[in-house]
């Protein structure tokens, strides 16, 4: 009886602390979504949601000693329905092959790539002749030539001829799954041009706070020249793209780089 108490008395410390594990539980739910070797079909999510809901029933009507169960089998069920609604909501269409031809759309971002060139981020895509099913919602397309390095006006509607082509998997097995991390910012093509961008017009539904920024940045660099001032810009902006490969690569090598990811660059705005 005394070693039934104890083992009592040590579930209820342990539920003291289920919260904590909440979002482990949940999360694992999300990493067996992402794990199925296809994609899972609408008899699936029904079940996954059909169990949470059973779990959430169990769990309040069964004993004690088994709702520690019943509680990680509803967080689990849970994660994976969230996950697949998740990609469910915000697919978009993908380019099925590499297209060459006119590209049109609207300026929601700027940045660099990994050669250091120019890469803007278009919305409101029109791609030649493809229908609106087809055209994926947005593409990156890299800038080279020699008008690569003018910055588009934020919410400025451009054209240009480009390359585009899907978004490619890992490099290696169990790598980075780059066509995972694009399917979720919704980015459908990615591409270059060696031509320059036309202005088409300039859209007044632009986003206010993406423009703000850049006009932060231009300011900030127009009173700290070069390379200062894009740093300045980067760390207060999060506007990398006129920061040059050679500041880059010198960041690098003197350990000063992680100011520039997420994190660093929060630190550099707490500051």
């Amino acid at each position: 009886m005394k070693r039934k108490e104890h083992w009592r008395d040590a579930l209820n410390a342990e539920m003291g602390q289920g919260f904590v594990w909440t979002p482990v539980i949940f999360a694992l739910g999300i990493l067996l979504f992402f794990s199925v070797p296809s994609e899972p079909s609408t008899l699936h999510y029904c079940a996954t949601t059909g169990l949470c809901i059973v779990g959430i029933i169990a769990f309040r009507h069964t004993s004690y000693e088994l709702r520690p169960l019943f509680w990680c089998i509803t967080l689990v069920a849970a994660g994976f329905s969230m996950a697949a609604w998740r990609t469910t909501w915000i697919a978009e269409p993908v380019l099925d092959w590499r297209y060459y031809g006119p590209v049109e759309g609207r300026v929601i971002g700027l940045d660099r790539s990994g050669s250091g060139a120019m890469r803007v981020t278009l919305d409101q895509v029109a791609l030649g002749n493809r229908s609106a099913q087809q055209t994926p919602a947005q593409v990156r397309i890299s800038l080279f030539g020699s008008d690569a390095e003018q910055r588009p006006a934020a919410g400025a509607r451009v054209m240009t001829t480009a390359h585009l082509s899907p978004p490619s998997g890992p490099a290696e097995p169990h790598g980075f799954d780059f066509q995972r991390h694009a399917w979720f910012e919704q980015l459908g093509a990615l591409g270059y041009t060696r031509v320059p961008l036309l202005l088409a017009s300039l859209d007044q539904d632009v986003d206010r706070f993406f423009a703000a920024r850049l006009a932060l940045s231009d300011r900030i660099r127009k009173h700290l020249e070069g390379q200062t001032g894009a740093f300045a810009a980067a760390l207060m902006t999060g506007d990398r793209s006129e920061l040059s490969q050679k500041t880059l690569t010198d960041l690098r090598h003197s350990n000063l780089a992680h100011l520039l990811a997420i994190s660093g660059l929060h630190m550099g705005l707490l500051v």
